[in-house]
């Protein structure tokens, strides 16, 4: 039996899956398809990492890792929700919740002393950040806007702010002693194995890293930013936030960048309260409190300290006496330097750009800011689109174009792989990378306290690549841009390869040209104010950056792309959308049942799935299957059947029943299987004759909290009772498949 493999993840989307998955499971067995699940959560993954401490009944299988071995497989067929990219704060409160479930796991060891506790922490750390996407992205990105999306979003257009030309809003980089400025690459003739190795400024070696392969023409970058120079950058970024009267905001991604970007929090922390780590740093650190945590985790620590109520009144007069701060949560005083994951570079300055360039501030009004941004290897992006919506004022969602993406990210391509190469260098000397022969590939003099990381490119995945931008390119009619800048050493190694590789495609016809990513950005912009479409073709960062950017302008959310992975062996990743807000959806369900998430991400991806599935199978009720789900999804955005935005509205649940209704009624009108027709007939009648019925039923739990038994790892009956609470809808999708 063909067979489609839809992940269980976490948080709202987990949530989504009770509901949803049953729909699922039933349509797809009248085509003979089955669909089953892995669990590749959070809490899931953290438990398959220590099955030598649970009981036979509490183990689970390394779903992640059976994935990524049938990445490999032209057979794959993979639907991926968003999951958990776990901060170590995340982490924690996991573990903590696993704990009170009764798993025998060990706390994270924040300072690991003895072999036990580093081999403990190693385990945790296999679960830390990106740990997913790398695993299962056995192929590049090709994300774009639906044609029933992007017609939605013309004939609804959602709000936009309005933009002064004298706006003080800006991006704030480095420009120098940064990742993009120190980097070094290298092109490697042969397979080889490298290391990384610290000496010291006496002589001493020290190996950071041993047995790294490399395959021949893989791209190898290195590079550092230097802490000195990061700290007298923010300085002066503070004091210039105070002087404009602007909000102050850092703007990171220290969940993917799970090494680098929380050290580089902590750097904007202490320089924020400079005066407060100056006094009572010593005192802090002795506590376990570290600025790499976030002011939260400080402040909800101070209680356990002598000094305690002297130390947080030193941060109150300190966010007194400084420039205003962005706000996270301005009705619960949560700032943008509370949680070094609350603020996540792709998904916040979108979200400033297209509301006037302004963030909230702690009275709960907008105001213009001052968006600091450390490395400058993309931040020319945001200020390119800041610049253009400041000349121009607001794009219009009801004529704009549109900025597909291309994106290089199969096997762990560029800095989302870095994680195990990115070190906090304890002493000055040189951090050098060498071959297996002792030769010095790359070398950098760094200082105590400077963040240097490698990063690989593989040769396979950059051929893959441009044969997918010129695919798409040709099959689209629309000219591609790969965004690179000759003057960063990494990419002036990709437009060579680029240049060698492209020959052997046919181009004629086509515009595909080079472009560093600011005037990429500058001339996709100017297009897409025309009604004209640009595709990005980019590294896996920008990828990331610009598949949030561009939709957050154009339909309002990055959640409504359709994400495609054709893997490079032949199978097929479907990737859902964007989980941003995936916490929220939570809290407010177990306040009073209502579950705000939107899964039109996993429409689009399951259509993508079974029309994929068609092909590889020779399937033709699929095919049926596939068409008729992107003609329900139209009608459903049409209709207006996603989620409300308040109770007394039909939430992600009704969202389902009204797909699934749509998605029968379009079955039961095909002419090419005459059986399958009458059988959703039937269905397509039962729910439109009980559609108020089950309506009312969906209603009626809301409004009091909602029992799922945990958040991390719900008790899956109380879940799916708290998900499936129609009875008649439930038995009605029974009679089918």
């Amino acid at each position: 039996m063909a067979k489609i493999i839809y992940t269980h993840t976490d948080e709202a989307p987990l949530l989504a899956t009770y509901s949803f998955l049953p729909i699922i499971a039933a349509y797809a067995k009248t085509a003979g398809v089955e669909v089953e699940t892995r669990d590749i959560s959070l809490a899931a993954r953290v438990l398959a990492q220590f099955p030598d401490r649970l009981t036979a009944e509490q183990r689970v299988d390394d779903a992640l890792a059976e994935l990524g071995e049938l990445a490999t497989k032209p057979e794959a067929n993979i639907i991926k929700l968003p999951n958990i990219s776990a901060s170590i704060s995340q982490l924690k409160a996991a573990i903590a919740e696993l704990q009170s479930q009764g798993y025998d796991l060990p706390p994270y060891p924040e300072n690991p002393q003895t072999d036990e506790e580093r081999e403990t922490r190693a385990r945790y750390d296999k679960v830390k950040g990106s740990a997913v996407n790398p695993v299962l992205r056995e192929g590049n990105s090709d994300r774009r806007a639906p044609a029933s999306v992007k017609n939605y979003a013309r004939s609804h257009p959602h709000s936009m702010g309005a933009w002064s030309s004298d706006s003080k809003t800006a991006v704030a980089t480095m420009g120098h002693d940064d990742f993009f400025s120190n980097e070094q690459s290298v092109v490697l003739d042969a397979e080889d194995t490298l290391s990384i190795v610290h000496v010291g400024v006496g002589g001493e070696e020290t190996v950071l890293k041993e047995g790294l392969k490399v395959l021949a023409g893989e791209v190898v970058d290195g590079t550092f930013m230097s802490a000195a120079a990061l700290d007298e950058f923010l300085e002066a970024q503070v004091a210039r936030a105070k002087a404009d009267g602007v909000l102050f905001s850092a703007h990171l991604k220290a969940t993917m960048m799970k090494v680098s970007d929380p050290i580089i929090f902590g750097h904007v922390v202490r320089a924020y309260f400079a005066d407060v780590f100056a006094e009572y740093g010593e005192e802090l650190a002795a506590a376990g409190l570290s600025a790499n945590d976030g002011l939260g985790a400080i402040l909800s620590g101070l209680d356990a300290l002598d000094n305690g109520a002297a130390i947080k009144a030193a941060f109150e007069a300190g966010l007194a006496a400084g420039p205003a701060l962005a706000m996270v949560d301005s009705d619960k005083g949560i700032t943008n330097l509370h949680v070094p994951s609350d603020v996540i570079i792709d998904a916040s300055m979108p979200a400033m750009i297209r509301t006037s360039g302004q963030m909230w501030n702690a009275d709960g009004q907008q105001q213009d800011t001052l968006a600091v941004i450390p490395d400058s290897s993309y931040a020319g992006v945001y200020q390119a689109a800041i610049d253009d919506c400041r000349t121009h004022g607001a794009l219009d969602p009801a004529t704009m174009g549109s900025v597909p993406n291309v994106g290089l990210m199969a096997k762990a391509a560029e800095e989302y792989g870095s994680h195990d190469k990115t070190f906090e260098i304890p002493a000055s000397g040189t951090v050098e990378v060498r071959n297996a022969a002792g030769d010095v590939l790359m070398s950098h003099a760094v200082e105590a306290g400077d963040i240097w990381r490698a990063c690989q490119t593989k040769d396979a995945p950059i051929r893959d690549w441009i044969k997918l931008a010129v695919t798409r390119a040709r099959a689209s009619g629309t000219p591609a841009i790969f965004w690179l800048d000759e003057r960063r050493a990494h990419d002036a190694n990709l437009i060579a390869k680029i240049e060698a590789y492209l020959p052997e495609h046919d181009t004629e016809g086509l515009t595909l040209e080079i472009m560093p990513p600011a005037e990429a950005t500058t001339y996709s912009l100017e297009r897409i104010r025309k009604g004209e479409d640009t595709i990005s073709v980019t590294g896996n960062v920008l990828r990331d950056y610009n598949t949030d950017l561009f939709p957050i302008l154009e339909l309002g959310t990055s959640a409504k792309m359709l994400s495609i992975v054709p893997l490079m062996n032949g199978g097929g990743l479907f990737e859902t959308g964007a989980g941003g807000s995936a916490p929220k959806h939570v809290q407010q369900l177990v306040k009073e049942d209502y579950l705000r998430w939107d899964s039109l991400g996993e429409f689009f991806a399951l259509a993508a799935s079974l029309e994929h599935l068609a092909s590889y199978d020779d399937n033709q009720r699929a095919e049926l299957l596939g068409d008729s789900l992107d003609r329900a999804t139209e009608t459903f955005l049409n209709e207006d059947r996603s989620p409300g935005r308040r109770l007394g509205t039909i939430d992600n649940r009704g969202s389902h029943f009204y797909l699934a209704l749509y998605w029968a009624e379009e079955l039961a009108k095909q002419t090419d299987d005459a059986d399958l027709a009458a059988a959703f007939a039937a269905l397509a009648t039962t729910l439109r004759e009980n559609e108020q019925k089950i309506v009312d039923e969906l209603l009626a739990v809301q409004g009091k909290p909602a029992d799922i038994g945990g958040y991390f790892r719900p008790d899956p009956a109380k879940a799916e009772a708290v998900m499936r609470p129609s009875e008649t809808f439930n038995e009605a999708i029974a009679t089918i498949g």
